[in-house]
């Protein structure tokens, strides 16, 4: 069975080169000899690091103890989820021991808090 092939116009064969950025400009020099690299131009000097441009004027005033209060409060909300994570990884770990102490078929294994004996 012959295979068919599409039929190729001339223009979907094109090579179009494509120069990288980076390399300097080359220019013919007339009268046939080699090319010669044309003076690399230095880029513009940016302005000096100005944030002024970015700046809006506030339609409502800074109210700073509104924000060390909410800072305050984000502070002890994260002491507090730090100090029932620690909790909660003692309490794990507690009885995951109990429970290997279980498993291994000891009888000895769970604590039994006592208060001492006073007459």
């Amino acid at each position: 069975m012959k295979t068919q092939r599409p039929i190729a116009a001339e223009d979907e064969h094109r090579v179009v080169p494509f120069r990288p950025r980076s390399a300097p400009i080359r220019r013919a020099v007339e009268g046939g000899g080699p090319p010669v690299p044309l003076p690399r131009r230095e880029p513009p000097h940016p302005d000096p690091l100005d944030l002024s441009r970015y700046e809006r004027p506030r339609q409502e005033t800074d109210d700073f103890r509104h924000r060390i209060l909410a800072n305050i409060a984000a502070f002890a909300f994260t002491v507090a989820l730090t100090a029932i994570g620690i909790w909660l990884a003692m309490s794990i770990a507690d009885l995951r021991k109990t429970q290997d102490c279980v498993l291994t078929g000891r009888r000895d294994c769970a604590r039994i808090l006592t208060e001492p004996y006073t007459p």
